[in-house]
């Protein structure tokens, strides 16, 4: 009778001891908390709330809040690339493994503004600052692009954003791309735009800088969303 108490007794502290370490496997991985929503705001955080700048290698357990039907939470990195729909208000659990490098979270139609980063292992070397180019001149040919997803942009016609410009008459391209945008150029003495929800299509506008200041390019009905841009007039 001896015998079978302390068997008993055995596998009962086995049982709870398999318990107890299920528990702590279970309990193991960081958990984290990615928010989109309800207005232009997203953010990953840790369980204290400070937002996510460096994590070591690893797997997490992310709540994901996506509080508005307008926006997503997409999270994109080596091995990882996981969104919530654009269209619906959701809650979800995800379970990543995040290796060396860099990760970026993001909404999807608001790519441009409503987006983050952090690194994962060894912070890496800063790179040497870039030098600044040179201002375009009024003999550059410029693209003005508006969608046709929520992006608008201003490039030379080899494809660089335009940053700083000289005083002169420019030629731009302007490609109205989605019937729900519009492209808008504003600057001292200059107001030109296409018409939203009713055009879509090409232009050649002749625009005239003749003063210093900043030459502002947007769509009006999604400015507020980051759908614009600006570039510094210089003499």
């Amino acid at each position: 009778m001896t015998r079978i108490l302390a068997l008993a007794a055995a596998l009962a502290a086995a049982a709870l001891l398999g318990a107890t370490d299920g528990s702590a496997v279970q309990s193991q991985n960081v958990k984290l908390v990615g928010t989109v929503g309800p207005g232009f705001f997203i953010t990953l955080q840790d369980a204290q709330g400070n937002r996510v700048r460096n994590l070591e290698p690893g797997t997490y357990d992310i709540e994901v809040k996506d509080q508005s039907e307008e926006h997503s939470f997409h999270l994109i990195g080596a091995d990882v690339d996981r969104s919530t729909p654009v269209g619906a208000a959701i809650t979800e659990s995800w379970t990543v493994t995040l290796t060396n490098g860099t990760y970026r979270y993001f909404c999807d139609p608001h790519s441009t503004t409503m987006r983050g980063s952090f690194t994962v292992g060894a912070t890496p070397t800063t790179p040497p600052p870039t030098s600044t180019p040179p201002p375009v001149t009024a003999k550059t040919k410029l693209v003005l692009t508006s969608g046709p997803g929520f992006v608008i942009t201003l490039k030379t016609a080899k494809g660089n954003a335009v940053k700083t410009m000289k005083r002169g008459t420019y030629t731009m391209a302007v490609r109205d791309r989605g019937r729900i945008h519009n492209a808008h150029v504003v600057a001292p003495g200059v107001n030109r735009k296409t018409s939203p929800l009713t055009y879509t299509g090409s232009q050649t506008w002749k625009v005239k800088l003749s003063r210093a200041g900043t030459l502002r390019f947007l769509c009006d009905p999604h400015a507020r969303g980051g759908m614009k841009g600006s570039a510094k007039i210089v003499s």
